[in-house]
C-alpha cells in the first residue's frame, strides 16, 4: 500500500530557478484514436519522451521538435504552449523541462540517434505501462483529454 503511495505521489512544487529543459510529447490520430510516440533513453533504456537543453537562440517549442526530430526522427506541427511540466534530474541538478505537444507530419527510416534509442508508437493504455515516471503518465492523460474533447479525427 505505502509502495503504491510513493510510486504515485507527486508533490506540487515550485518550479526550480535554474536550468529548463524542453521536450515533445509526439502524437497523432489514427482511425480517430490518439497514438504517442515513445522514446528509450540512452542512459536508462526507459520509456519517455524527447527532450533536451534549450539550443542557443531557439524557442523552447521549436528546441522540443528539434528533439524529437533527432532522438524519435519525426517531424511535425508543435505547440508553443507546453502541455504539462515535469521534474528530473540532470547531472544531479533538478531541472524542469516543459512538454509541448507535436502533431506528427512525417516520420523518417533513418534519424540521428536511431542505433542509440528505440522508439514505439502506443495508445494511452500502453503508454501507462511503459512509461517509469508517473508525471509523465498524467501529462500524456492530459493531452489525451484535450485533443479527445475537441474531437479531433483528421
Amino acid at each position: 500500500m505505502l509502495r503504491e503511495f510513493l510510486h504515485n505521489w507527486n508533490p506540487i512544487v515550485e518550479p526550480v530557478a535554474g536550468p529548463r529543459q524542453s521536450g515533445a510529447l509526439p502524437y497523432a490520430i489514427v482511425e480517430g484514436r490518439v497514438v504517442f510516440l515513445l522514446v528509450t533513453s540512452r542512459r536508462t533504456g526507459r520509456w519517455i519522451f524527447p527532450k533536451g537543453s534549450i539550443s542557443a537562440g531557439m524557442t523552447a517549442w521549436d528546441s522540443a521538435a528539434k528533439e524529437a526530430l533527432e532522438e524519435a526522427g519525426v517531424i511535425g506541427e508543435i505547440g508553443t504552449e507546453p502541455v504539462g511540466t515535469y521534474r528530473n534530474t540532470d547531472k544531479g541538478l533538478l531541472v524542469d523541462i516543459d512538454l509541448y505537444p507535436l502533431r506528427v507530419g512525417e516520420q523518417f527510416d533513418s534519424w540521428d540517434e536511431m542505433d542509440q534509442r528505440l522508439r514505439h508508437w502506443v495508445l494511452l493504455a500502453e503508454a501507462r505501462r511503459l512509461l517509469a515516471d508517473r508525471s509523465l503518465v498524467r501529462i500524456a492523460e492530459l493531452l489525451h483529454r484535450q485533443l479527445t474533447s475537441r474531437r479531433i479525427t483528421s
